[in-house]
């Protein structure tokens, strides 16, 4: 038993029927730090590309070498970072939370970068036009740049939700109980790891294909000319 939960070892049918809830339920805590992590990354990413691309060097060159920082760094030693060294100087955060903000900020150094091809890649005649029409810079940015790089950047960022989604089990080292750190308990009291690991990577598998697939419906969804000016 292990959180409520029993488990049948009768047979291997029978075992895996049983241990599903309990696989569920470290599931949800999987999709939970996922897409909170997403959720940072895209934020602070958004951030990053904006203060990168800013004509001001005291502001653009700190901004890139954090960033490159961040990047060049592994995402375990970040999360060690934020859970051990931050409470020392009196922030201290539950093990869900600083894994979900490990995630945003290793994230967002690669969110940046996808940002600042997809804003780059609008074409230089948008910005004429909108200052044609007396837009203030602004405006431009939120209401002519920034709906014309989102189509651009889907893919991008669909890619990096899965890594994501696939980078989680590293928060287990820091406690939290998410569906791979749930499958490791269970091997430990049964002593058979084979069913539970092997219907983690089977759902792992499910996740992306799900997620990946929306990111497709998504991308040809959205438009991708230019909008008009009007």
């Amino acid at each position: 038993m292990l959180f409520g939960y029993e488990w049948d070892l009768s047979s291997p049918l029978a075992f895996a029927i049983s241990i599903l809830p309990i696989l569920l339920t470290g599931l949800v805590v999987t999709i939970q730090a996922a897409s909170l992590g997403f959720v940072l990354a895209l934020v602070l990413g958004l951030v990053w590309a904006v203060l990168k691309g800013l004509p001001f060097p005291f502001i653009a060159w700190p901004a890139r070498v954090i960033t490159e920082f961040i990047r060049d760094t592994p995402l375990l030693v970040q999360l060690f970072f934020l859970y051990y060294v931050l409470p020392e100087y009196g922030i201290v955060l539950p093990a869900f939370m600083t894994g979900a903000l490990a995630l945003g900020i290793q994230y967002s150094a690669y969110t940046a970068e996808v940002y600042r091809g997809g804003l780059e890649a609008v074409g230089a005649d948008q910005r004429e036009a909108a200052r044609a029409l007396n837009l203030t810079a602004g405006r431009t940015f939120t209401h002519i740049i920034v709906p014309q790089a989102i189509p651009r950047i889907v893919p991008a960022m669909g890619n990096y939700l899965v890594s994501i989604m696939k980078d989680v089990p590293i928060l287990s080292v820091v406690t939290v109980l998410e569906m791979l750190n749930v499958a490791k308990i269970v091997g430990d009291r049964t002593f058979d790891y084979l069913i539970p690991l092997s219907m983690v990577g089977a759902i792992y598998l499910i996740l992306t294909l799900i997620a990946s697939g929306g990111v497709r419906l998504l991308d040809t969804w959205l438009p991708k000319q230019g909008i008009p000016l009007k």
